[in-house]
């Protein structure tokens, strides 16, 4: 069968339409040009003085006839044509002499009415009619293929969602245990409201899912629907603008009308900045049409009419830029923050992931589970993903180790660029340089055990030092994060005494360890001159966003003291890394030539090449 259009007609039986109208628009509008040829009013005078007009049919202004003898009519410069007939039309003002003057010369004279309709004419005029109606109906053909109507244009595209065997439910969630409790907690009261308001307790009016994008949040909403056995509506917060003015406050209107009838029953708002962004932050004022639909969901949550039954949950992971009225009791009743999975939270998340996954004896989900620290529960699972597609690119039968750091390296990284070809000088400089940061990191007693170190590039790194922490941490002390940044500064450093030059590849470092450095000083208190300040806070303009307007609340004279701190710890840091390199030269030569040969040095092997346990 052929393909349908979008309005549901096959295309055929479209041309078997426009077709026809169209050869009949253009022979209305060309029929005779070939044999009758369009001359002047005063030229047909000449010629009717001169007795060369042998006939004439006069229809309304319009005179065709034909010539006794054709003449001849200059095209351009050197073409001419020949004219046996003729089409031309009387002045405005008429001509009371022509009929005499025709009459005198003998010519044959018909007459036609005029009845001011023809077909031509009316398709002329009809066709941009016509064609806005094609339009229009290929407009609401294709609306409503895509499950859209112009007339319900209001109407809420929340999709209610209920229970079934496949559904996600709480089980299918790895860690965030806290936040699992406060949504049961909802879940329960949905479900036995009596046990709750015999103690004088009333239902929450929203809850707010809290955290970073991929730990989760859209999860836990997809478990609060599995578990809950009452309607669940599913909406994003981009779903509620369109280009039509108020259709966003009317959809609210309608979700929340929806979900009354059918109370009791949970309303679920995804990534709610795209609506709930600060008001009066814009350049539309309180006309805005974001600002029109926040105002309609800030009276359906709590407003003058009870809001009973209905619970609203929603996720953002901008929390700072929502409305001040969007985040107050009684409608946003419960923040619950849904933080990055710990040590034993990204276990159990790996292990869930890892169930359809044929692993390979060697592969330790504890090992992984500690050497991805920083790693969201959405970045875990493209790891085992990656891991399984790099398997299947080798036709391995299981996934194994390697292929686990490898995709870890990739998505830390980047992919390894192969093609690159570098110098045996380049490649030394390099293998300085990340033996200068394992060294270094080697030898500290407060810094991350090394887990690799590598001269392989990927993505924008020529090379890297990958430490592993033992465990989490919530808390870093002022000798921790000072050998972080010897250890940050130790390849600068390398090159200065091995080379004594400085290179490019530093960027990365020197970047990050200014800012540890500028928190150090400005948020920690951590500097001899400014201990017990915190002078790092700014107020950013929600509009303007935080790289173009910030705001900072000392002078410049502390400023200039800021510098300073800034300048000592860096370089203290920097003096730390080379004391240790100059102590440990041959050390230094030996973690060089290692890499040299194999690129690649575990933990393991850098301690034992320095002789250290």
């Amino acid at each position: 069968m052929g393909r349908r259009t979008g309005c549901g007609f096959h295309p055929l039986f479209i041309w078997l339409i426009l077709l026809p109208l169209i050869g009949y628009l253009l022979f209305g509008l060309f029929k005779g040009k070939g044999s009758a040829t369009e001359i002047s009013y005063s030229t047909f005078r000449r010629q009717l003085e001169k007795a060369n007009i042998e006939k004439v049919l006069v229809k309304g202004e319009e005179i065709r006839g034909s010539f006794r003898k054709p003449i001849q009519k200059l095209v351009d410069e050197e073409k001419t044509v020949e004219i046996a007939q003729f089409v031309t039309y009387l002045p405005p003002f008429g001509d009371q002499k022509l009929l005499d003057l025709l009459e005198e010369q003998g010519v044959e004279i018909n007459v036609e009415p005029d009845t001011g309709f023809s077909w031509g004419g009316l398709l002329v005029s009809a066709l941009p009619f016509l064609m806005l109606v094609f339009l229009g109906i290929m407009l609401f053909g294709r609306m409503r293929s895509q499950g859209q109507n112009i007339f319900s244009m209001g109407q809420s595209k929340a999709r209610m969602y209920r229970k079934t065997k496949e559904s996600t439910t709480f089980e299918d969630v790895a860690g965030a245990q806290g936040a699992k409790v406060e949504l049961k907690e909802v879940v329960e009261f949905l479900k036995s409201p009596s046990r709750y308001r015999r103690l004088g307790g009333k239902t929450p009016k929203g809850v707010l899912l809290v955290g970073a994008p991929g730990t989760g949040k859209t999860l836990m909403a997809r478990a609060v629907a599995g578990e809950a056995e009452v309607p669940f509506y599913s909406i994003t917060g981009s779903d509620f603008m369109e280009m039509f003015v108020g259709v966003g406050a009317s959809r609210v209107r309608d979700m929340f009308a929806r979900a009354k009838r059918n109370s009791p029953s949970i309303i679920f708002i995804d990534e709610l900045d795209s609506i709930g962004r600060r008001r009066g932050a814009g350049l539309g004022g309180g006309h805005d049409e974001r600002e029109q639909t926040l105002n309609q969901l800030l009276s359906e949550m709590d407003g003058f009419e009870p809001n009973e039954s209905v619970i609203v949950m929603a996720a953002t992971n901008r929390p700072d830029i929502l409305d001040p009225a969007l985040l107050r009791p009684g409608r946003f009743d419960r923040r619950v923050t849904v933080d990055m999975p710990s040590n034993k939270d990204r276990l159990e998340i790996l292990k869930i992931h890892a169930k359809n996954k044929p692993l390979s004896d060697d592969v330790s989900l504890e090992e992984a589970a500690r050497s991805t620290p920083g790693f969201s529960g959405a970045d875990l699972a493209n790891m085992l993903n990656e891991a399984a597609l790099l398997a299947a690119r080798k036709k391995k039968r299981v996934i194994e180790k390697e292929d686990i750091e490898e995709a870890r390296d990739k998505i830390v990284m980047g992919l390894a660029r192969e093609n690159l070809a570098l110098t045996d000088e380049e490649c030394r400089i390099i293998a300085f340089h990340e033996a200068g940061h394992a060294l270094v990191a080697a030898l500290l007693p407060n810094a991350d055990p090394i887990h690799k170190v590598t001269i392989v590039p990927r993505g924008k790194s020529m090379g890297a030092t990958h430490q592993l922490p033992e465990g989490d941490r919530y808390i870093y002390p002022r000798e921790y994060i000072m050998d972080r940044l010897i250890v940050m500064l130790g390849g600068r450093a390398a090159e200065h005494m091995a080379l004594g030059t400085a290179t490019s590849g530093a960027e990365n470092d020197l970047k990050a360890a200014t800012q540890i450095a500028r928190k150090m000083v400005l948020d920690w208190g951590m500097s001899a001159q400014m201990e017990h300040l915190a002078l790092g806070g700014r107020r950013e303009h929600v509009f303007l966003g935080e790289e173009i307007a910030q705001g900072r609340e000392y002078s410049e004279a502390t400023a200039r003291e800021v510098d300073q701190e800034l300048k000592k710890i860096l370089n203290e840091a920097f003096q730390g890394a080379l004391e240790i390199l100059k102590e440990h030269r041959k050390e230094l030569e030996k973690v060089v030539e290692a890499l040299l040969e194999k690129e690649e040095l575990t933990g393991k092997e850098v301690a034992a090449i320095i002789g250290k346990e």
